[in-house]
């Protein structure tokens, strides 16, 4: 046996070591690799979830700083390794607390700006099967979460009642996604929120706190591209609920929606510029693709290969933006739907 792990161990080492120096010249090379990264990333941040949250527990009030330490050390590591620079606009807003936060829903990759932004003395609500996942389950359970069950809409309402009193009694912001599943968009834009979380504002009375990542179809497709690169989040300043009733509830979502699209096209703008500089001072020759984290240590030591391949890989991107969007698939950190938010 001994022997067989051995030779499964070197094999695995050399295929990784292959792969690595492929991802260098080859796209569909440094998805795989980059995925692979991740996934090791977020299993490594799991297993940390489960040690910070059982030595944070013997500590009063700082159990609920689980979620930061966790994220911090995700974006650390699946940063590092992929090659992303996440830079942040208006983070001084994360420092009130109690508070909603919702972020824009685009991929799995939404973990990682997560990770750059979530304040300590915070939590996620998700839905309850993921306590049923190894170590994930475990350390946001310990780390004081909420979970929520999708199904059935008596129990959506007491979680989120109780989430509310939560909140106030330990001062802790909560994160959710307002759109419930992962849109998967190739340009900037948002599917319709849900009002679960509105309605949860309005009870509590506490304000909300949209933040918006740029879109980065450009860098990750889900499918077949997984670059790093420089990614933008901006925290747009709280939206005060005092004072609002129930019959409120849609303005809010309006204008938590309104300014979380201005935002993203807004970003997209910026892009936008700055292409056109590019295109006003063209080169004579294309520019080679860039490569970041371990795929750009290796294109150091092999180089990126032709340009034309980059140039062809931005113009598949361009065709993705012109292509319908496909089903979405649920997410992970799904909320309640509207048809499950509390009626009064």
């Amino acid at each position: 046996m001994g022997k067989l792990l051995s030779k499964l161990a070197s094999a695995s080492s050399v295929s990784f070591l292959l792969l690595t120096l492929a991802s260098a010249r080859s796209q569909k090379a440094r998805f795989y690799l980059n995925s692979l990264l991740y996934m090791l990333s977020m299993g490594v941040c799991s297993s940390l979830g489960v040690v910070y949250a059982i030595c944070l527990s013997l500590v009063p009030g700082k159990r609920f700083n689980t979620n930061y330490l966790v994220a911090r050390s995700f974006y650390a590591i699946a940063g590092t390794l992929i090659g992303y620079n996440i830079t942040v606009e208006g983070a001084e807003h994360l420092q009130n607390r109690p508070s909603i936060m919702l972020g824009n829903h685009q991929s799995v990759l939404d973990i990682l700006y997560l990770g750059r932004v979530f304040p300590p003395g915070s939590i996620i609500m998700a839905k309850k099967e993921l306590k049923l996942s190894p170590l994930l389950g475990q350390f946001m359970m310990l780390g004081g979460n909420a979970f929520i069950d999708r199904k059935s809409r008596a129990s959506a309402i007491k979680t989120m009642s109780m989430t509310g009193q939560h909140m106030r009694k330990n001062k802790l912001a909560l994160f959710m996604f307002p759109e419930g599943t992962r849109s998967h968009m190739a340009t900037p834009g948002l599917l319709p929120l849900k009002k679960g979380a509105f309605h949860l504002a309005i009870q509590t009375q506490l304000p909300i706190i949209p933040i918006v990542c740029e879109n980065y179809h450009r860098m990750f497709d889900s499918k077949t591209r997984f670059d790093g690169g420089e990614l933008r989040v901006a925290v747009l300043p709280p939206i005060e609920t005092k004072g609002l009733t129930d019959n409120d509830v849609d303005q809010l979502l309006e204008t938590v929606e309104r300014q979380m699209k201005d935002r993203l096209v807004r970003f997209d703008q910026d892009l936008d510029r700055r292409d056109s500089d590019l295109a006003a001072h063209p080169s004579n020759q294309p520019s080679p693709t860039k490569v970041y984290g371990l795929a750009g240590l290796a294109a150091r030591l092999i180089g990126t290969g032709k340009a034309r391949s980059h140039v062809r890989n931005l113009q598949n991107i361009s065709n993705d933006q012109r292509t319908p969007l496909g089903q979405n698939q649920p997410s992970d950190y799904g909320l309640v739907s509207a048809s499950q938010a509390p009626e009064h």
